[in-house]
């Protein structure tokens, strides 16, 4: 797997490695079919974590552990859109909005995740160059994933708050071609985000249990 950790091309004198490319457009792709709302978002998902695992696995082993918890997620989606009962006429995953109490918990659950992981990159260097602003997004990435294997509006503005840091973090680290995608992102996210949105609003909502009809 050496060829993924080399040059693919320059592009406005920054190097583009092959993992870098193939693991990002397949994000891309991933972002797309998630707006779209189709299953095959999670499989794509995991084979792009697999790509970066695959380039990262020897010698930068706290990103390839990182690819593995994100290929655990992917898996956990495709098992909560598989299993949904509650699918549009289209046969797709039905978008609906959290619940005040599941946005606390997930907020609660960055909050706490992104300290915890940023203080076990700083104890241990060699898992991240930069471990405030890489736990911040590892754990966003996560959060977000997680909100969208349960449909939620919410995991577009998870997606867009992660951009606003991994853009500039990647053009910082020399990864431009990863900058360039995640401003691509952004606008899936906005579009994404308005197309969830309004469909959350022409569906009906489940009642929680508990709840009076």
């Amino acid at each position: 797997m050496n060829w993924l950790n080399s040059e693919a091309f320059t592009l406005f004198g920054q190097h583009i490695i092959w993992s870098d490319m193939v693991g990002n457009i397949l994000g891309l792709i991933t972002l797309a079919l998630g707006w779209r709302r189709s299953l095959w978002t999670w499989p794509v998902q995991f084979l792009s974590g697999l790509v970066l695992f695959a380039a990262f696995y020897g010698h930068l082993s706290g990103s390839a552990g990182k690819q593995v918890v994100v290929m655990a997620v992917a898996l956990y989606g495709w098992w909560q859109w598989q299993r949904n009962k509650d699918r549009a006429v289209d046969g797709h995953i039905v978008p609906r909005f959290a619940t005040w109490r599941e946005r606390a918990a997930m907020l609660g659950a960055a909050a706490v995740g992104t300290v915890a992981v940023a203080l076990l990159f700083t104890a241990y260097p060699s898992l991240s160059w930069d471990p405030w602003p890489d736990a911040y997004i590892f754990v966003g990435t996560v959060v977000a994933m997680y909100a969208q294997a349960k449909g939620m509006v919410e995991f577009w503005f998870a997606w867009l708050l992660v951009d606003l840091v991994g853009v500039p973090l990647n053009f910082a680290n020399g990864y431009a071609f990863s900058g360039f995608v995640y401003v691509i992102y952004g606008a899936l996210v906005l579009w994404g985000m308005r197309d969830w949105w309004l469909r959350s609003r022409r569906s009906p909502q489940p009642v929680l249990e508990g709840a009076p009809a």
